[in-house]
């Protein structure tokens, strides 16, 4: 079985594709989408630091986000290369719709171990929908070296993704860790149908 059939039956089980029209339309507006995937970088390292923070005590999550934090922040400098290479301006960051409806959804209250889970899950769909949208860069866009790039990232973000929701059912029961995670996946599913399409944005 190739990566790519693997994934899809295994790992991505959104329950909302990517309107196919997203690609067309970031392909249009590369440079917006190239800074606003930095930040995406940017962000996913400092949520793991965040995460770090809060759970000193638990071993396996520190000795399992460190790398991750590098390799997050690695794939920064990786777009950042990208985006001078082809004399782009950085800029600064834009109003993160998608994520901020996410964070809407987080479970407020509870146990330690209910908030990380919330939070482990948070960043494993925000992992899955970045590695839905790289996949779709990495087939249609016609920037060769930029088709690499996005396949290369794609397949780490899947990692990324197995390795927050096995966290999650070692540190909290697996049976409500997969009936929370079938909330998200629909919850995510019903913002992405009421946002506006926008090629401007990596989500």
């Amino acid at each position: 079985m190739s990566w790519e059939e693997s994934t899809r039956q295994k790992m991505l089980h959104l329950k909302l594709p990517t309107d196919p029209r997203w690609v067309g339309i970031a392909e249009m507006q590369i440079e917006d989408i190239l800074v606003d995937h930095a930040y995406c970088e940017q962000k996913a390292a400092s949520s793991c630091i965040s995460l770090i923070l809060r759970y000193p005590d638990l071993d396996e999550l520190v000795d399992t986000l460190t790398p991750i934090v590098a390799e997050e922040w690695g794939h920064f400098e990786r777009v950042m290369e990208q985006l001078r290479k082809r004399n782009m301006k950085f800029g600064f960051p834009r109003k993160d719709e998608y994520v901020i409806k996410l964070n809407g959804f987080v479970k407020k209250g509870g146990s330690r171990k209910q908030q990380l889970t919330e939070h482990l899950l948070l960043n494993a769909l925000i992992e899955a929908r970045s590695c839905e949208r790289f996949k779709l860069l990495s087939k249609h866009i016609q920037d060769e070296e930029l088709k690499k790039f996005y396949y290369e990232l794609m397949i780490s973000e899947a990692g990324h993704y197995v390795t927050f929701i096995e966290m999650a059912r070692k540190f909290h029961d697996p049976e409500y860790v997969n009936q929370r995670w079938q909330e998200w996946l629909d919850y995510e599913a019903s913002i992405l149908k009421e946002m506006e399409l926008r090629g401007d944005r990596m989500h």
